[in-house]
């Protein structure tokens, strides 16, 4: 009997797991939290990740639980765990991805680089950690943010003022000081249950509006000492906090090899969308092997360069399948990945990967071939 991985969450980071476990005979199942969502093709139901019996119902006939996003509650993880269930990577592990309050709590514990940061629940506390660090910082709401939401830079408590007010009580946001960095950087990370862990070239991202819209792996001028340190630090969080599958690390550069840890992510990440087609390992085979207790694959890379470019929104009329023959035929090197969304401004609706042996050939032909679905 093949063995069977429920994935909670029906959005492209699923649909994205569907291919490498049909290639390997794995039977994915999706809890999905609406129709015709992105990973439909393999939605075995439809349901409310929230509730623990409907996540109990799902998880009745697989071999592992594992997760399209971080935001399945505390209790349902738990519960799963409580009736048996192998949940990876596990509520403990996950805990530190969903509050990042906890997490820089955590990561200090651990002895990682990050920025100087408090929690904060008044006005008095925000404008006294602002004043410390030069007049403006950053503020994050420590859960459900992502992709630049949940994220302000502030000069003064008055620019938090509607959040504070909606703290509840004990409640407190995260204050950062601002970052002043050279680029941002991205490890991968993926661990087995069994304490094997293998880690992927650190790669660069270039963020438009709080979004990834690319990623360059190798990150250019990183051989060495750079990509060792980021190596570390990925390797030390994953064993540190349990992670179980992929682990997502980004990272601030601000010297030459000075890294800071700005956010985690314990899934398949768009940073690595790169790997389906520039790695020997594609980052969704790898995460179903480790939350499988599978042996890992190679991380090596195809080509000397991969790179990745987000089709962000898409076009403005018409779908991307009416503009696929005519990227196809520009670019027939590019290999070109999209979710099943309709079209809309922000929204993450595929993406290009392109690999070869000249860096600004492989950017300038994912960029073209992306600009194909924008207007």
């Amino acid at each position: 009997m093949a063995l069977q991985v429920g994935i909670v969450g029906g959005g492209q980071l699923a649909r994205m797991m569907i291919a490498p476990a049909v290639e390997m005979g794995i039977d994915v199942r999706v809890l999905a939290e609406e129709p015709g969502m992105s990973a439909g093709l393999a939605a075995s139901a439809v349901g409310d990740y929230r509730d623990l019996e409907t996540v109990l119902a799902f998880a009745k006939d697989v071999d592992v639980i594992t997760f399209d996003h971080e935001h399945v509650p505390q209790d349902v993880l738990r519960g799963l765990v409580a009736a048996g269930v192998a949940v990876h990577p596990g509520p403990d592990a996950l805990a530190f991805a969903q509050d990042k309050i906890d997490m820089r709590t955590k990561l200090a514990e651990l002895g990682m680089p990050q920025p100087e940061w408090a929690a904060v629940a008044d006005a008095a506390s925000l404008d006294a950690f602002i004043a410390e660090h030069g007049g403006r910082a950053v503020v994050k709401t420590p859960r459900g943010g992502y992709d630049g939401k949940g994220v302000r830079v502030v000069a003064d408590a008055a620019d938090a003022a509607d959040w504070l007010d909606a703290l509840e009580e004990g409640g407190a946001l995260l204050a950062e000081e601002l970052v002043s960095f050279s680029r941002e950087l991205a490890q991968q990370v993926a661990r087995r249950p069994s304490g094997d862990l293998i880690v992927y070239p650190v790669v660069e991202t270039v963020q438009e509006g709080g979004v990834c819209a690319e990623a360059i792996a190798p990150a250019p001028h990183s051989a060495g000492r750079l990509a060792d340190v980021a190596a570390e630090i990925g390797e030390a969080i994953a064993t540190g906090l349990g992670v179980t599958g992929m682990l997502a690390v980004e990272l601030f550069q601000t010297g030459d090899e000075r890294l800071l840890v700005n956010e985690l992510a314990m899934r398949p990440h768009n940073s690595g969308h790169w790997t389906q087609d520039g790695s020997v390992t594609s980052q969704f085979e790898q995460h179903l092997r480790a939350v499988l207790d599978l042996p890992l694959g190679d991380t090596a890379l195809r080509a000397p360069h991969a790179v990745m470019v987000n089709i962000l929104g898409g076009p403005a009329e018409g779908t991307l399948g009416e503009r696929l023959p005519a990227a196809l035929e520009a670019h027939p090197a590019a290999k070109i990945h999209t979710y099943g969304k309709d079209p809309r401004p922000g929204r993450k609706v595929g993406h290009v990967n392109v690999a070869g042996d000249d860096l600004d050939t492989v950017v300038y032909e994912a960029r073209a071939a992306a600009a194909y679905f924008l207007d």
